[in-house]
This record gives structure tokens, sequence and C-alpha cells, in this order.
């Protein structure tokens, strides 16, 4: 099989870029961590031919403590940079990629607050609450190589070790109230009233949330939408009762009163799921309304919201990439806009005379 690219970083860092660091940094890389995490499909293992066209290639990540950073970042970059080969396995190592010469360098701290929005481990509730799910994938995801001081492998392994039970209620709750009144509830009423605009938002609205909360009812973080369908064939027990009903219910020639049907399927087996699992009792059938539809799982929300420590019952959890967001508008506001436009493959037009 060829050889991943998180494969050649591994040996490039343990083979170049490692030794440079020994030799000429000895006492701040006892205090770095290297690797391979962050952003990218390849963190996730699912690059492929399409994931080469921008920020792919051999890399390295390293964070370093906030001082030894700002004092020593530019020096390391520049004395690695010297000593790099022009190649390694095929693969060119000119050019600059997330921010280095393939050692990409940044303090724990700052990466950390651009990813999670804080600066260390969550220990509160409302600190779990307040981190993207999606951006956790950001730190547990890929390998870390070499970490003497263990303190990046710490949190990873607090945020590997998932929620603590009344965080994961407290999501569920959300997700059980926005699958329901914000997805199927909506997509009643846009059919209702002929609205194919909202009927798409809302229903495409309704499977992502859907779903996201089988992610949080088997206890697995759920990646950004690219490969939310990846990782839910993986779950260990609601991917198979609810991949027909998604794989139908997507499909563009499913018509709009069909997928209401199957988004209703879904919420049944999601609401048994929480019952089974003693999230909320059990509970007599219930019958949907001819306007507002099936919102089976908006009982489970207030079931469980009631059941909350009462210092989380009003903390609504982020549920969209807001820090990475925040940095990345930094990163591009520092760019040419012909870079850019590179980055972006939009390669200008010439006009004939």
């Amino acid at each position: 099989m060829e050889e991943t690219i998180l494969e050649s970083s591994r040996d490039f860092f343990k083979l170049v870029i490692k030794p440079i660091l020994d030799r000429e940094f000895p006492v701040e890389n006892c205090q770095a961590c290297f690797g391979f995490f962050g952003y990218g499909s390849e963190v996730l293992k699912q690059d492929d031919a399409f994931s080469k066209d921008h920020h792919w290639g051999v890399r390295v990540n390293g964070l370093l403590p906030e001082k030894i950073f700002k004092e020593r970042n530019e020096e390391i970059q520049e004395v690695v940079r010297a000593q790099l080969p022009t190649t390694w396995r095929g693969h060119s190592l000119n050019g600059n990629l997330a921010g280095g010469w393939r050692l990409s360098l940044s303090s724990l701290e700052e990466y950390l607050a651009q990813t999670l929005g804080i600066d260390h481990a969550p220990k509160t509730p409302e600190e779990w609450l307040g981190i993207p799910e999606e951006d956790i994938m950001h730190i547990v995801a890929g390998e870390v190589w070499h970490d003497p001081s263990g303190r990046f492998t710490e949190i990873r392994q607090t945020l590997d070790g998932y929620y603590p039970e009344p965080v994961r209620l407290r999501r569920i709750a959300h997700w059980c109230r926005y699958f329901s009144g914000m997805g199927t509830y909506a997509l009643k009423r846009a059919v209702l009233r002929r609205n194919e605009l909202y009927a798409t938002t809302a229903f495409a609205k309704a499977i992502r949330l859907g779903i996201q909360l089988a992610f949080l009812l088997d206890k697995s973080y759920f990646p950004y939408d690219k490969w939310l369908l990846v990782y839910f064939e993986r779950l260990p027990r609601l991917a198979s009762p609810l991949r027909p009903l998604i794989n139908e219910a997507v499909a563009l020639s499913t018509g709009w009163d069909r997928k209401l049907e199957l988004l209703d399927k879904i919420a049944d087996i999601l609401d048994a799921t929480m019952v089974a699992d003693g999230i909320i009792r059990a509970h007599p059938k219930f019958v949907g309304s001819a306007t507002s539809g099936y919102r089976i799982t908006e009982h489970a929300y207030a079931e469980v919201i009631q059941g909350l420590p009462q210092q989380i019952r009003t903390v609504v959890p982020v549920w969209d990439q807001i820090y990475l967001e925040r940095w990345h508008s930094g990163y591009v506001s520092t760019l040419d806009l012909a870079v850019w436009d590179k980055i972006l493959n939009l390669t200008p037009v010439v006009e004939e005379p």
C-alpha cells in the first residue's frame, strides 16, 4: 500500500526534524510537543486525491509553551529550514504550509484557545459546554510523537475520555430540541405552506441534528460535516438501524411527505434508545399533529432538562466552530489576496485580445 502523508510525516519528524531539534534546541525540545494533529482530512485519515489541492503535504505540528514560542519561534524555524532537504520521499518540501516551513509551530496556549476557546483542559460543565464538538476532534485526532512534558497528551486524554455525564445530557437535550423543533416541525410547516426553500433548509438541519444526536447517544464525538457520514457508519449501536432510513431520506427522488415519515421513524429510534439507556422514562405512544408534526424528541428535551443540575439548565452548548473561525478570519486578514486566491485554486481568466 502507498505510504500515507501521515506516515511520511511521522518518519520525516523522527529522521529529519527531531535530530535537528535535539542538537540545536535541546532545552526547548524537552518542553515541546510534536505530532500530526489539528486541521485537515489527513488528520482523520480521510485524505484522498481531492485533498491534495491545498494545504496538503508532509508536515509536523509543534506546540511550545507561550513564553518559549514568543522568544524562540523565529530562530527555530530559520535553523530548521536551513537544514531541510528539498524533497522527502517524493514530496516537495518547498513552500509554506500551515504556518511553517513543513514545521508548523504554535504556542500551546494559543492553539488551545483558537480551537477550544480556552487554553487548558475543560474543568467545569460550563467550560465543557463552551467547546464546539467538531473542534474536539482537532485535539484528539491524529498522532503525538514527542511530548516529554506530557502537557498536551494530558489534555488530549481528558477530552478523549468523553463528556462528563451532566454535560452529555445537556447536549442531548439541546439536540432533541433542535432536531424536533427546528427540524421536523419546521419541515412540516414548510410542506404545508409549499415553501420549498424553507423545506430544504429545515430538512438539512433535521438530518444533521438527528445524526449528531445519535453520536451523543453512542458516546462518540462527531467531526465536521464533510466526514460526518464516515464516522456515523462506525457508531456501535445506531448506525445499523438509522442508515437505511437516512439513505432513503436524503435521496433527491424522495418526496417531502416521505422525508417527514422517515424523520419520524428516526425520531422513534432515538427516543427508544433514550428510554433503553435510562435517559428518559418509558412513556405511552404519542400521535403527532397534522399541523405541527411529530415532536417526540422535544418530550425528551423537557424531561432531560428538568433532571439536570440547576446551574447548567440554561447554558446553551456552543455548536459551531466559532473559535476556529475567529482564528481563520485573523489568518486570512494577513494574506495577500493573490496568495489567498491561489489557496482557493482560483485562476484568473486570460482574456483573448
